[in-house]
């Protein structure tokens, strides 16, 4: 028998959708359950601040969390550097501070607002000096993978056939298709998020709970427990059963 591990995927600056799952992680495994955070805690949702507070307060209670780096942790940390970097893996029309990423919405939780003829030297100096230094601190230490047994936890994928000593960060935080559309075993099954898909999906080789909280829809939860996955719903555990032939998302 093996102890059962959690796992949450992307949250998306959702404090009302997290504090639900963690619930019925609660019910099912009790207060002192190990979690795995997936990634993407900010962007798009009204609470980044709210998330990271939540996670941070739990830690420091000694709650067995581990918290993995998704790419918008990761975007959010490279701005609040002394001179903000661009995350090389975003496509060039695309920045952290765009519409459709969600930086704004984290600044808003932080009380900071900005009409669109703010420079941006006025906006990184301003976060700087609002962003509380734990926060910077907390970004800055996570981790890009959790093994488990046979499992391997991260937030967006691996490179197939590719040593984990060998990963690249930019791959373990951004990969999509050539993870995605791989077909065969990897030495570990995977847990990832990253790639939204309408429900939890349990590919064969890999585990996708990303449920699209950054476009509106749920914040998911699951449990691998003596081998077998879980899907914690409202009603309780629903089992993940492989099926290879599942969309590839």
């Amino acid at each position: 028998m093996t102890s059962p591990i959690y796992a949450i995927g992307d949250i998306r600056g959702h404090l009302d959708k997290l504090e639900e799952v963690m619930e019925r992680i609660v019910a099912d495994g009790g207060p002192d359950a190990e979690v795995v955070f997936l990634g993407d805690l900010v962007d798009r949702g009204p609470d980044s601040k709210g998330v990271i507070d939540f996670v941070l307060n739990g830690r420091e209670q000694g709650r067995n969390w581990k918290v993995l780096t998704g790419n918008h942790d990761r975007m959010f940390r490279y701005f609040l550097e002394p001179s903000p970097r661009v995350d090389m893996r975003l496509r060039p029309d695309l920045y952290w501070l765009h519409a459709r990423l969600g930086g704004r919405e984290t600044l808003a939780s932080y009380g900071l607002h900005f009409d669109e003829e703010t420079r941006l030297s006025e906006i990184h100096t301003a976060a700087r000096a609002t962003v509380p230094a734990e926060h910077i601190a907390f970004l800055s230490s996570l981790p890009y993978t959790k093994q488990h047994e046979g499992l391997l936890f991260v937030h967006a994928g691996i490179r197939p056939e590719v040593a984990l000593a060998e990963q690249s960060d930019d791959d373990l935080c951004w990969i999509r298709d050539d993870f995605l559309f791989y077909p065969r075993p990897h030495p570990w099954l995977v847990v990832h998020g990253h790639t939204p898909t309408d429900y939890p999906t349990h590919c064969g080789n890999r585990v996708n709970l990303d449920t699209g909280a950054g476009y509106g829809r749920p914040v998911s939860a699951a449990v691998v427990d003596d081998g077998r996955v879980w899907s914690l719903m409202p009603e309780g555990r629903q089992e993940l059963l492989p099926n290879p032939d599942s969309p590839k998302q």
